[in-house]
């Protein structure tokens, strides 16, 4: 999907944050990335935000990502296993959508997610697992089946493919070749995300040349083969709100104040104030600028 350039045996896939919206078509099924507010693709869900796209399957463990696109209207199906801020438990425009009912779910385990992406990204129509049985995950899901084992007289429930459209994820650094580090102490599910889509998009930190990941102690932060992604794109910051371990923390005070926003003003107010109109630059300077967002604390467990 994306234009990707090749000069001299070398691929380039650095794509504008402003062509994103022209890699996506209503009706995609599009994973992202990260996990609560924990390194959120958010620079690329603001452009989603701003375009006209609808009718989303979004597969997500989810934070303000989630949120801000039912708020928007972008989501016709959700499949997640939460959706928070952690310290917010619950995300507060995800918790309105679900309680009107204005959205498809599908609500499973943390587990039974990572297992539908492994299925997509091996090319298996589904997983077998024990997780979820005698639950009211199986009672809730309909679509979901509970089989027989062929070697015993055991039942699993067959955990379908979570096959995506398009992946969505932040990283800290890529090459335009594709290759993409991330040096933050968990992983989460990016890697399984890339293997999953047909299409992945990264955000990183910074474009860095080639050379860098010929170092081994820099090439051991590379998780998934660069021929797994499509296009990369340059954002400084492009987590905010969320975290992007060890370069910065979330920012909870912005947190508070968007959850806030929920009871007073609404999604419209957030979105005219940070989001509509706004470039990444203006929506980073309307928050306090790239230094403030880099000067925020890391989260302590």
């Amino acid at each position: 999907m994306s234009r990707c350039n090749q000069s001299g045996g070398n691929v380039n896939k650095e794509l504008q944050l402003q062509q994103l919206v022209g890699q996506l078509r209503d009706g995609m099924t599009i994973g992202i990335g990260g996990w609560g507010p924990r390194r959120k693709p958010m620079a690329l869900v603001r452009e989603i935000l701003k375009s006209d796209l609808k009718d989303l399957t979004i597969v997500s463990y989810g934070g303000a990502d989630v949120g801000m696109l039912c708020a928007a209207g972008k989501v016709k199906k959700l499949v997640f296993a939460f959706v928070s801020l952690d310290f917010i438990p619950l995300e507060p425009y995800f918790r309105e959508a679900r309680q009107n009912g204005e959205l498809e779910v599908m609500e499973i385990d943390e587990g039974m997610m990572l297992l539908g992406l492994r299925a997509a990204a091996w090319g298996c129509p589904f997983i077998p697992t024990k997780i979820g049985l005698g639950t009211d995950v199986i009672r809730n899901n309909p679509d979901l089946k509970v089989i027989d084992s062929p070697y015993d007289e055991k039942e699993w429930v067959a955990m379908p493919a979570l096959k995506l459209d398009v992946a969505l994820i932040h990283a800290d650094r890529a090459d335009r070749r594709g290759v993409c580090q991330i040096k933050g102490p968990d992983l989460y599910m990016d890697d399984w995300m890339a293997r999953a889509a047909d299409t992945t998009i990264v955000s990183c930190e910074e474009l860095v040349d080639s050379e860098t990941f010929t170092d081994e102690n820099e090439a051991r932060f590379v998780f998934w083969e660069r021929t797994q992604t499509q296009a990369v794109i340059e954002v400084p910051g492009g987590a905010h709100p969320s975290s992007c371990t060890p370069l910065y923390g979330f920012d909870i005070p912005h947190f508070q104040a968007y959850n806030a926003s929920a009871k007073e003003g609404g999604f419209a107010a957030y979105f005219e104030n940070y989001i509509q109109g706004k470039t990444e630059q203006e929506y980073q300077a309307a928050v306090g600028g790239l230094d403030a967002i880099r000067a925020l604390p890391l989260p302590v467990y």
